[in-house]
């Protein structure tokens, strides 16, 4: 008896897995799985929950790997909700629920087509399910974790699909081949505090950190690379914390986000920042300090192997060749890049980390047959 998608997802929308709560989305997987023959275990880390399933010894043939994340983003007003978020309601073809999007269906579709095809069409290699419960959150103990336990015990994946939404409007239309890196970047600038009458003993850190935004936003950071678009940034706060209207205040703290294409890294980018607050710091006197936060580095996997797959399957199952695009924020592709070539497909991204966040339940089950699709053109 084959695994119904549909019913699966709502499985997993009913579980309260909002990071790092497992909420019983992977016991639930776990379950499934051990029982369809796969070889599961849990690597958790921290709080954080992790399951990595494997169908096949690893020994013969080639491995393909699914990838992807049970928790789910906070609800915000649950007042705000016309449906109970963690009900999986089915009104009107659709099916409402915080993770429907993004993403228990695209899991609940990996886990349904794995486990049908293991069963139907042993296949002359291995199955790999790496699923996180902290790709929400800080990212750390989640597919890191995954991927440090894979490396210990000599566990690979020769090719990886993760199953993100990934299409804006209409199913297929757009697998992900890369995605731009993203950082945070804090300054401090420290001057003198003085009386506002008095300009002249003061050094103020708001004139100089005013120079330094400048500077920033007016910089171009490249024209964009062959398959990126042009790098950005944004100034996100700029405050001194000062309620006095004649001081000049000691301190000013100001941050930006940059999202960068390959024509960068987080650490050339750290640099051409130090850079700029250096100057600053020479025609002003006005020190400052600098923290970064790299949430990801950029990654590309050029069309080839993986990318052709994928389209083959999705063209066949919906009529729709997919663009190969590099757009959007950031996903945990970026961890896995580094293990095996990556490319990520799933179904409309619309209402994902939305209030009443729903998917279309025909997509599951298009979702469900092109990873199945997948799965017999790779090991055919």
């Amino acid at each position: 008896m084959s695994v119904d998608a549909v019913k699966l997802t709502a499985d997993l929308v009913r579980c309260a897995s909002v990071t790092p709560v497992e909420g019983g989305a992977l016991a639930l997987l776990d379950k499934l799985l051990s029982e369809a023959g796969f070889e599961t275990t849990r690597v958790d880390r921290g709080e954080v929950s992790n399951l990595f399933a494997r169908w096949g010894s690893g020994n013969n043939g080639r491995t393909f790997g699914f990838h992807g994340h049970t928790d789910v983003v906070p609800l915000g007003n649950p007042e705000d909700w016309t449906k109970d978020p963690f009900g999986a309601e089915i009104i009107d073809g659709f099916m409402y629920g915080r993770g429907t999007t993004d993403m228990k269906s695209g899991v609940a579709a990996f886990a349904a087509a794995a486990v049908d095809f293991v069963k139907g069409t042993p296949p002359d290699g291995s199955i790999v399910l790496a699923i996180t419960g902290d790709e929400e959150g800080d990212a750390v103990d989640g597919t890191v974790a995954l991927l440090d336990w894979m490396d210990a015990n000599g566990e690979r994946m020769d090719h990886c699909l993760v199953g993100e939404p990934t299409s804006p409007n209409v199913m297929g239309e757009m697998m992900k081949i890369g995605r731009r890196g993203s950082m945070n970047a804090a300054f401090e600038a420290r001057g003198v505090q003085g009386h506002s009458a008095y300009p002249h003993r003061a050094k103020n850190p708001v004139h100089a950190m005013a120079q330094l935004v400048t500077a920033l936003v007016a910089a171009k950071l490249d024209d964009g690379t062959e398959h990126f678009d042009p790098s950005t940034l944004a100034v996100t706060t700029f405050d001194t914390g000062n309620l006095a209207t004649n001081v000049i205040p000691g301190r000013c703290k100001m941050a930006v986000n940059i999202r960068f294409n390959d024509a960068h890294s987080g650490a050339s980018l750290t640099a051409w920042l130090e850079a700029q607050a250096a100057e600053i710091n020479a025609a002003t006197g006005v020190y400052f300090s600098l923290n970064v936060s790299i949430s990801g580095e950029n990654f590309f996997t050029p069309p080839g192997e993986l990318s052709s797959l994928i389209a083959k399957a999705v063209e066949a199952q919906t009529g729709v060749v997919p663009e190969m695009s590099t757009s959007g924020g950031t996903s945990d592709a970026r961890f896995v890049k580094s293990h095996c070539p990556v490319v990520e497909f799933g179904l409309v991204g619309k209402t994902m980390h939305q209030v009443d966040e729903r998917v279309e339940v025909a997509q599951i089950g298009q979702l469900k047959a092109i990873y199945t699709q997948i799965l017999h053109d790779y090991f055919a």
